[in-house]
């Protein structure tokens, strides 16, 4: 591949910002440039410096807009794009009544296939680049999505769900089976191109102990994986799952004795945790991620995202979209209902944070920042390029904005896919292709 150089106001993440006078955590240059080759950034910084060493490459010039890492979703249900915005039920309600009939559908491989690409496409408009995906029990629905960001070069996690009870027949495995297509589908996609296996028990309701001693097997047999499933999401979710786990402490606890807690364990929801699953959680470095859009739509809880991460025993968090329960595909927007979430819990998230964690944050939640994440030499060039003068509303705003952290608040609480100019996956642009 020819040498790319990509110009604009370049903004990188050194380490969450504590405040938004906290210039250290942060690197920004308002004439900057990433030299681009096979992929990878091979130098960034300002533009008088990189460009005399560009070699002759060719110049994309994306001034004056901002030029960050592409964003990163810890938690999202590419079957469930045709659940977004379903009518008055709470969680239990909302899987019987929209989630499960629609996710029948993907054991059709045209249907898979389909949707996986749309879903793909959506990413790109608004600027996501990596995303953990949950797929559904159908081996086909994760073969589709994993073909399909193969083919784009995507940097993805994803798994079939394990689900072997409290489901339509249609959607339950077995112990068995739920193993050997996971084995599978380890050996098929794991490490090809720039895809990541994850280890998918949806939730403990719908996993039989038997199931969960197969997914504690394969997270033995495979520990660089990920694990994905939901904990604590909905108060009758949670007494659900204790009656049908009576020996286990808590909720938390039912995982905790499968052994599915670790660095590369991601918890969605985590609404509403005792002192003693937060401490099972920090002491094994599991994830807890947040999932604002959702968890207002669904009515299920605000997420206390400043306490656990001040608490004596902090938590690893991520943030995440959760379609089809969130009711966004944009991390923008993500973050934007995560302020006020924030805001109800009577305390504040300042913007430098918000871009933290959508970019290096949440690649640093999925173990994965030494590829992504940041705009540093030797990472994959996977971008976004916003404009935070992108419609009539935004462009007024603007005029009396006076600092840094001010634009990225009017980009947070106004933007959209209309505010990201382009995304580029392994240094190709995608968006200005759809």
């Amino acid at each position: 591949m020819k040498k790319t150089l990509i110009r604009g106001r370049l903004l990188t993440f050194l380490a969450e910002p504590r405040a938004v006078d906290d210039h250290g955590s942060y690197v920004y240059e308002g004439d900057g440039a990433l030299l681009v080759e096979d992929g990878v950034i091979v130098a960034s910084g300002a533009y008088a410096e990189i460009a005399p060493d560009a070699g002759g490459a060719k110049t994309i010039d994306h001034r004056p807009h901002l030029l960050l890492p592409g964003f990163v979703d810890a938690h999202a249900h590419f079957p469930q794009m045709q659940v977004i915005a379903s009518f008055g039920t709470e969680l239990l309600d909302w899987l019987n009544t929209y989630t499960f009939p629609a996710e029948t559908r993907f054991s059709d491989p045209a249907h898979a296939a389909r949707i996986a690409g749309l879903y793909l496409d959506e990413l790109a408009s608004h600027g996501t680049t990596t995303a953990a995906v949950y797929c559904t029990v159908h081996p086909e629905s994760a073969e589709a999505l994993f073909a399909e960001a193969e083919r784009r070069n995507m940097c993805m996690i994803a798994g079939k769900v394990m689900m072997d009870r409290n489901a339509p027949e249609a959607l339950t495995d077995t112990a068995q089976t739920s193993y050997d297509d996971t084995k599978a589908l380890i050996a098929r996609w794991h490490g090809k191109g720039r895809l990541n296996y994850a280890i998918t028990p949806r939730f403990a309701i719908t996993s039989s102990p038997e199931q969960m001693e197969m997914a504690q097997a394969l997270a033995a047999e495979h520990p660089d994986l990920h694990i994905q499933t939901h904990l604590s999401e909905n108060h009758a979710e949670i007494a659900f799952s204790q009656e049908l786990y009576p020996d286990c402490t808590d909720y938390t606890g039912i995982y905790e004795a499968y052994g599915l807690l670790g660095a590369t364990s991601l918890f969605g929801h985590c609404i509403h945790l005792s002192e003693r699953e937060a401490d099972a959680l920090s002491d094994s470095g599991s994830v807890a991620v947040f999932c604002p859009t959702s968890n207002l739509f669904l009515g299920s809880g605000l997420f206390d995202y400043q306490r656990y991460r001040r608490r004596e025993k902090p938590l690893r968090i991520a943030a995440a979209t959760d379609v089809g329960g969130g009711t966004n595909y944009s991390m923008l927007r993500t973050m934007d209902e995560g302020y006020k979430v924030i805001a109800l819990k009577g305390e504040k998230l300042n913007p430098l944070a918000s871009f933290w964690q959508i970019t290096r944050g949440n690649a640093e939640a999925l173990s994965l920042d030494t590829r992504i994440g940041t705009l540093e030499a030797g990472t994959d060039a996977d971008l976004v390029v916003l404009d935070a003068h992108a419609t009539p509303a935004m462009r007024l705003r603007m005029e009396t904005v006076e600092t840094l952290a001010e634009e990225l608040f009017v980009l947070q609480t106004l933007g959209d896919d209309r505010a990201v100019v382009e995304t580029y996956v392994a240094g190709g642009a995608v968006k200005s292709r759809l």
